[in-house]
């Protein structure tokens, strides 16, 4: 029964060492399979920059895409394609086909030479030893390395998706947080040409110097705000700059003013946690680690008694007698050391491995549909403020001036309205930005874009005209 078994495994890997030589060393073709599963969930073709000239065509490429402002679609291909960090992991796919190349190739054999004098005689030994062992091995070695290979592919893959998730959500704060700013500079020019007509007001005597304190107050609080909003919006300009991996005068790039407005009702999904498992890339690479451990377990038991075992040609001649040839095998005595402990350590990680899928593939059930309610949610929230809250504050703030301007209304009244008003108004832009970003958090989710319903719009985020402001 051995027999047949290591007659299969020597033609096996006779098969391999003939295939040795085709095993592909270009990272380009590892990357594209990456590519092609992040271009699937992402909708952007990434590429391995290998030289100057590659690096030089990305320039001009990002040259045009900057001189617009920068739409949500040119942001995330910008930083998919240009950030240092993320191209340094695109290697990765290269040392992994680098290592499933070199598992298809049989250790070098090894030459013993050696000469002794003495007597008058002369005894010279040859001798050439191969890899029986790593021969014997060799399908199965491959096999772990093209499970490692794939599981490679796939954290590139995943590395590509979660950037461009983070891209995405650096973009839709980084428009919020301009937004935000120029509405509060709205808020401020209106509160000082307010306070500069309520000074007049009351060195007229038509107002008193309390309404002129609270009027200054609000001018005050306005401008505090212009400040806060405009440090947030550096520190949100700042982060997106680093997703980009964009520097020196590609760091001035526009943005569009305002975040694209409220689609008029969200994507509707069944079977979420289904979804979930099938496309979701982390789920697929913790089963490809659950097999490659699973391989390595073979591996451990096949090589537990005998890890290493050399076959080699033997030659010796002597002076005066006759050259002498033969053979010679080396193993490894298995006398104080029988591999029990190296096959319970591979059943203990392959276990883990199992339970690591599992655990996987729960959180993305849970995060799937967490998700999928704060998605739905964010967008009822942002559909009642348009809808609602806005609409009854502009109405307040209308009626409440006419009575101002017929004096049915003091000033204060008409300052706690305007304070309201841009209340709302900023929580509108939240709703919206929150909104936004519950979408990119649930594409995350279910690994891949969302569909679009064939009877809604796209929405569109390249241009600032295509955008409206909360009012």
């Amino acid at each position: 029964m051995a027999a047949p078994m290591m007659a299969r495994s020597a033609l096996a890997a006779a098969a391999a060492l003939l295939l040795a030589g085709c095993a592909s060393t270009d990272p380009e073709a590892a990357f594209r399979v990456s590519a092609d599963e992040a271009r699937e969930r992402t909708g952007v073709e990434a590429r391995l920059l290998r030289s100057d000239d590659d690096r030089r065509a990305l320039a001009r490429e990002i040259d045009a895409l900057l001189r617009e402002p920068l739409g949500l679609d040119a942001a995330v291909r910008i930083a998919v394609l240009n950030h240092p960090g993320l191209q340094a992991s695109y290697w990765d796919a290269g040392i992994a086909q680098a290592d499933l190349a070199q598992a298809a190739r049989l250790r070098n054999p090894s030459f013993g030479f050696s000469r002794m004098d003495g007597g008058g005689s002369r005894e010279i030994e040859r001798g050439v030893s191969l890899d029986l062992a790593g021969l014997l091995t060799m399908p199965l070695r491959q096999r772990m390395a093209e499970r490692r290979h794939q599981e490679t592919t796939l954290q590139v893959a995943a590395a590509i998706e979660r950037h461009a998730i983070a891209t995405r959500r650096a973009w839709i704060e980084a428009v919020a947080a301009g937004q935000a700013l120029e509405y509060a500079r709205q808020v401020a020019a209106a509160a000082d040409a307010s306070s500069e007509l309520m000074e007049r007001m009351t060195l007229a005597g038509n107002a008193s110097a309390l309404d002129l304190a609270r009027e200054s107050a609000f001018h005050a609080e306005a401008g505090a705000a212009v400040l806060r909003a405009g440090r947030a919006r550096d520190a949100a300009r700042e982060h997106l700059t680093r997703q980009l991996g964009l520097w020196g005068v590609h760091a001035g790039y526009a943005l569009p003013e305002r975040l694209p407005e409220l689609p008029a009702r969200p994507v509707e999904l069944a079977g979420i946690e289904r979804l979930a498992l099938e496309r979701r890339l982390d789920v697929r690479a913790a089963r490809a680690v659950a097999a490659g451990t699973a391989a390595d377990l073979g591996l451990t038991r096949a090589t537990r008694m005998v890890n290493v075992l050399d076959l080699g040609y033997a030659s010796k001649s002597e002076t005066g007698e006759a050259r002498s040839e033969g053979y010679e095998i080396s193993l490894e005595l298995p006398l104080f050391d029988w591999g029990g402990a190296r096959v319970a350590r591979a059943q203990s990680v392959y276990m883990q491995a199992l339970g690591r899928v599992a655990e996987t593939a729960v959180n993305a059930r849970s995060e799937a549909r967490a998700a999928y309610l704060g998605y739905r949610a964010s967008h009822d929230v942002a559909r009642h403020y348009r809808d609602q809250v806005i609409p009854l504050r502009q109405k307040i703030a209308g009626e409440t001036l006419l009575r101002y301007n017929g004096m049915l209304a003091s000033p204060f009244e008409l300052l706690a309205d305007a304070r309201e008003q841009a209340a709302a108004v900023h929580a509108t832009i939240d709703a919206l930005k929150d909104f936004w970003l519950a979408e990119a958090d649930l594409e995350a989710a279910l690994g891949g874009r969302l569909p679009v319903p064939a009877s809604a719009p796209a929405v569109k985020h390249g241009h600032a005209h295509d955008h409206k402001e909360a009012q």
